[in-house]
């Protein structure tokens, strides 16, 4: 028995069936980069970098995975802009912000490990646990840990989703888009942003609940409270 041979897609054969068609795909092309345009407009006069971050109460640090219990080469990076910060004068608290969703990968306390390595106080260093993506550190960051106003640190190409969630969440933001090497994770990483720019749009118009958002801590406060 032959199999049927599987049918081509027909492209128009008429001048204006053409032309409707490639109309259909600029706009479709449009709408797709319509949220990650958003995002550049919206936050270009929020970004920073160590040497001009705002001195500012709190630093805000967004998880970016594990090798081996360890941060990764891209999390590290995000953990040394940090530790600048703070030897630095211009921030007094770091609030780091990540995945523990399981018992064998713990974002946060990897993160604490890292930068008390590197000179930040633990007294100084404030975990947030259920970090689970962008948008949730945001509002947690708010709602839970009382933070009004923060420096966001992470990578370029994430940085600007960050700071727009952050202030719709509440947070008046500055963000510091740390360098990174333009390898595959890098360029992986700002195809992604293309699509999480429609998923940011959506969290900023309907403020969706974060998948945990628990009793309010005193962890920033009393971090405050001891650096004064």
């Amino acid at each position: 028995m032959r199999l049927p041979k599987a049918r081509r897609p027909r492209l128009p054969r008429t001048r204006a069936g053409r032309r409707r068609l490639v109309q259909a795909v600029v706009a479709g092309c449009v709408l797709a980069l319509l949220p990650a345009t958003w995002l550049y407009l919206s936050t270009g006069g929020r970004l920073r970098t160590t040497a001009d971050a705002p001195r500012t109460e709190v630093a805000v640090v967004f998880g970016a995975g594990l090798w081996d219990g360890e941060p990764s080469p891209y999390l590290a990076n995000r953990l040394d802009a940090a530790a600048k910060l703070y030897r630095d004068g211009r921030i007094k608290v770091v609030l780091v912000t990540g995945d523990n969703s399981r018992e064998d990968y713990d974002e946060p306390d990897a993160m604490r490990a890292y930068l008390t390595r590197h000179g930040v106080p633990g007294g100084r260093i404030v975990s947030d646990y259920a970090g689970f993506d962008t948008w949730d550190s945001c509002v947690r960051a708010r709602k839970i840990f009382g933070v009004h106003r923060a420096v966001l640190i992470s990578q370029g190409f994430h940085i600007r989703r960050a700071v727009a969630l952050c202030e719709a969440a509440g947070v008046t933001s500055y963000g510091i888009g740390v360098d990174a090497k333009h390898d595959v994770t890098w360029y992986y990483g700002g195809t992604r942003e293309i699509f999480a720019a429609g998923k940011a749009a959506v969290d900023v118009v309907f403020h969706p609940a974060p998948r945990f958002l628990g009793p309010k801590e005193a962890g920033v406060s009393d971090a405050l409270a001891s650096a004064r």
